[in-house]
């Protein structure tokens, strides 16, 4: 028999118009046991450092102990751009895995086990980082994992689950760390920067922008003594969401400040650019650099460190790359000690994922909307940057080759004239400049169809791979490598690349 309520209206009639406010109320009710399990979130704290000790952590003067061969230094700087950067990053990282070379004596050598350094910015800090932690297991998880996972997609149905709501609308826990918090679920399952210390591998070095100042924030140790903080607890997802950590989209992720309170001593080479009045010449852009690092050993007044996408500051990871060049330049110049005095070959391998899709704005007579305007604006100066950054590292490699053949064939007139005997004194190491970017493919369909896609944390299948294989055709077609194999006497070895453990070296008698 059907029931009615006092309305008139039968009992299932009133369930069915109930169920609507019943799930609201079940929502809340779960938002609510979820803020009382959660509580107040915080974020996670850097933990301070009690000592300063620049012969431990994860910093280059105790990797390079590990170098396969310290007479030569190859770099690989990965840029930003999202997935489109992490998968373009990746390719470079399948194709020296996948070729191997055989230097003069016949002894073959991965290219990959050559590297000693990799720096990352934004969306290439996914691709440095998740090698730095697992290796040769990286080309097993990553493609499935993250380059093929739509990131950008359950990053914003996170945030619009009621569940996180609590903690997003908490004091200490925002959208950078849920970011982190996925980051680690999908790629780095909770390892932090000590975990790197045990691996054989490159040192990598992950970089964000310090809202403040516009500075570079590196994510190694030496950058953490300044701030007295203990990088070996630092989860690597933190890294790579601030790293990527884009202005507006997503918060800043905050550091606190230590500095001054753990009796860090400045490094003598440091004290020779910044304590002096009259510092070696050239290295003006270098020493900025310095003085704004050493700005964070005051911790008293800089107590927060607020961290944005690293591609504000440096969109190509190069920044750190040049400084230290100019300063190998200029110590070199006043007869000191060159930071790296035994490398003989430094390789830079740029993996540059810049794109600028084409637009119409010139022939409509209606100008661009304020969205266009705003992503243009900040775009521009960072492409511009992009491109002289790598155009710096060119001139610095062929002027150093100039001034090298000018001593050699005239000594005496250098020491008899006044300043060019000085100016002179470059160091011996011959630098590589190898630009891999979407404009050297010979293939214009292939360039435009990269070249259009966008900058975001999910892209089809076919556009990963798309941008792995167009990776390697552009690094083995690029003149400057083919340099490196011809003058190292290196010839790329046909049928299949040795395992991990070969041990031999690009290394020309």
């Amino acid at each position: 028999m059907m029931q009615f309520d006092k309305s008139g209206r039968s009992a299932s009639v009133a369930r069915t118009a109930a169920t609507p406010i019943r799930r609201l109320a079940g929502v809340w009710l779960l938002a609510v046991c979820a803020s009382m399990v959660s509580g107040c979130a915080t974020r996670p704290v850097n933990p301070p450092l009690a000592q300063a000790d620049a012969r431990v952590g994860y910093r280059f003067e105790t990797r390079r102990v590990a170098l396969r061969n310290p007479e030569n230094l190859v770099v690989l700087a990965f840029s930003g751009g999202g997935t489109r950067a992490a998968a373009f990053s990746y390719g470079v990282l399948e194709y020296l895995r996948n070729t191997t070379v055989t230097n003069r004596d016949g002894a073959p050598v991965r290219l990959l086990d050559e590297v000693a350094v990799i720096t990352g910015v934004s969306g290439g800090s996914f691709t440095a980082l998740a090698y730095g932690l697992h290796g040769e297991r990286l080309f097993d998880l990553y493609e499935d994992r993250f380059l093929k996972r739509n990131v950008q997609g359950v990053l914003a149905s996170r945030a619009l689950n009621p569940t996180y709501w609590p903690r997003l609308l908490s004091s200490g826990w925002d959208r950078s760390e849920l970011a982190a918090e996925l980051y680690d679920e999908i790629l780095f399952q909770g390892a932090t920067f000590g975990d790197l210390l045990d691996r054989r591998g490159p040192l990598i070095l992950a970089s964000a922008t310090d809202l403040s100042s516009g500075a570079r924030f590196v994510f190694h140790q030496h950058t953490f003594d300044l701030i007295c903080s203990d990088l070996s607890q630092v989860r690597l997802s933190r890294a790579a969401a601030a790293s990527s950590a884009v202005p507006v989209l997503l918060s800043p992720v905050t550091l606190d400040n230590y500095g001054g309170t753990c009796n860090r001593r400045r490094p003598d080479w440091v004290e020779r650019f910044i304590g002096q009045a009259d510092p070696p010449r050239p290295a003006a852009r270098a020493i900025r650099a310095l003085r704004a690092q050493e700005a964070y050993g005051d911790g008293a007044a800089r107590p927060f460190l607020h961290l944005v996408d690293g591609g504000v500051s440096d969109n190509l990871g190069m920044r750190g790359v040049l400084d230290v060049l100019e300063l190998m330049e200029a110590l070199q110049s006043q007869d000191g000690d060159p930071l790296l005095d035994q490398v003989r070959r430094i390789v830079v391998i740029v993996v540059n994922s810049l794109s600028v899709p084409p637009n119409d704005w010139d022939q409509r007579a209606r100008a661009p909307g304020a969205i266009d305007v705003l992503l243009r604006s900040a775009g521009v100066p960072i492409d511009h940057h992009s491109y002289e950054a790598v155009e710096l590292l060119k001139d610095t490699a062929a002027r150093w080759r100039t001034l090298r053949r000018l001593a050699a064939q005239d000594a005496s007139m250098l020491q008899s004239t006044e300043g060019l005997a000085y100016s002179s004194r470059v160091p011996q190491a011959d630098l590589y400049a190898i630009d891999v970017s979407f404009p050297a493919l010979e293939d214009y369909a292939e360039f435009a169809y990269l070249n259009s896609l966008p900058t975001s944390f999910t892209l089809p299948p076919e556009a990963v791979d798309r941008l792995r294989a167009a990776a390697g055709r552009i690094l083995q077609a690029s003149p400057e490598f083919q340099r490196l194999l011809k003058d190292t006497g290196a010839r790329i070895a046909p049928g299949e690349s040795p395992g991990p453990g070969a041990a031999s070296r690009l290394d020309a008698k």
